[in-house]
């Protein structure tokens, strides 16, 4: 089991990140981000639900006009947008997402994100081993 513990902007205590089984509330997170004191100086704010070896799940807030340049992931990625619309563009094209889209996106592949609006991503990134 590997556990993180309570830090500066989260005071209230450690969470289980890797274990056997990891339950995350969403509704939950998404306020606990929204609430932080990160959201209110920062264009994003982000929570690691599950880490392991090869599997990383991530839920990240963004301000509109919130952007990630050149974006790079060894392993698989899977953005899903929970809520809001941001648009992704990676080598000429251009995908716009909005509430309840996915993108699957293959290793080592640069990407950008613009927020169009204030948005919730869940990213799943998968390392694949040789």
């Amino acid at each position: 089991m590997k556990t993180i513990d309570a830090t500066l902007n989260r005071p209230d205590g450690g969470r289980t990140i890797d274990a056997n089984y990891v339950v995350a509330d969403l509704e939950d997170k998404i306020s606990q981000l929204k609430d932080e004191h990160s959201w209110d100086k920062n264009d994003r704010n982000g929570i690691t639900l599950f880490k392991s070896a090869g599997l990383t799940v991530v839920l990240t807030c963004l301000h509109e006009e919130a952007v990630l340049n050149d974006v790079s992931i060894d392993g698989m990625l899977v953005l899903q947008v929970i809520e809001g619309k941001i648009n992704v563009t990676t080598d000429g094209d251009a995908f716009e997402l909005c509430d309840k889209k996915i993108l699957m996106v293959q290793p080592n592949q640069v990407h950008s994100i613009y927020a169009l609006k204030k948005s919730v991503l869940l990213l799943t990134t998968y390392l694949i081993h040789n």
